[in-house]
């Protein structure tokens, strides 16, 4: 296990799945459950930023709420780092369920000396797959007051280190481990994907 904590995102608004997805079953677990169940080997502690602890208190996890709630994301980060007793946290975004640990292992492997490790494709971040350290509450903290809820917003007062993927190799296909569900079709893409990862011999 790592010195550092697992945090899962569990606070979205769902608006285009029409329901709450991180309750919607994948496999034989929920959604949620399953990205929990990705981290628990890999950290000695879980936290999940929900404001409906009511609702997965079956998880084996912490449970926190935003304290500074309706920002977004940003406002997740600020929850998950608050509650962590570790200087360096791997968060996540509850939808993403295809998790590699080997990449995990990777990026908090680039974390010393710095406040993010985000991977990066193109011009495109990744900020709901990435390390991130109690250094950043106090920036994250001044975009929250700001009014400035971008979940990177606050990159450019810490010490980030970008991790080009297309430059990676040894690692699982970056459009799964980046998969993300939003939609009732990515959810059955994503069920499309975790039934032919289980008929692989």
């Amino acid at each position: 296990m790592y010195k550092a904590a697992g945090i899962v995102l569990a606070g979205g608004k769902s608006t285009r799945m029409g329901t709450n997805k991180a309750l919607l079953p994948l496999g034989q677990e929920s959604m949620l459950a399953t990205v929990v169940t990705a981290l628990r080997p890999l950290f000695p502690e879980i936290i999940v930023v929900t404001n409906t602890p009511e609702l997965y208190r079956d998880l084996k996890a912490r449970l926190v709420p935003d304290v500074i709630p309706g920002r977004g994301p940003l406002s997740g980060f600020h929850a998950g780092l608050l509650a962590s007793p570790y200087w360096h946290n791997f968060i996540v975004a509850c939808d993403m369920p295809f998790l590699a640990p080997d990449f995990i292992k990777y990026l908090l492997e680039q974390a010393p000396g710095y406040d993010v490790v985000v991977p990066r494709r193109g011009e495109y971040l990744q900020p709901l797959h990435a390390v991130y350290s109690r250094g950043c509450l106090r920036a994250i903290e001044d975009c929250l007051a700001g009014g400035n809820y971008q979940a990177f917003a606050f990159y450019p007062r810490v010490k980030v280190r970008y991790v080009d993927i297309d430059r990676l190799a040894g690692f699982s296909d970056p459009e799964k481990i980046f998969f993300n569900i939003n939609t009732p079709a990515d959810l059955a893409r994503a069920r499309r994907m975790l039934h032919e990862k289980d008929l692989l011999p």
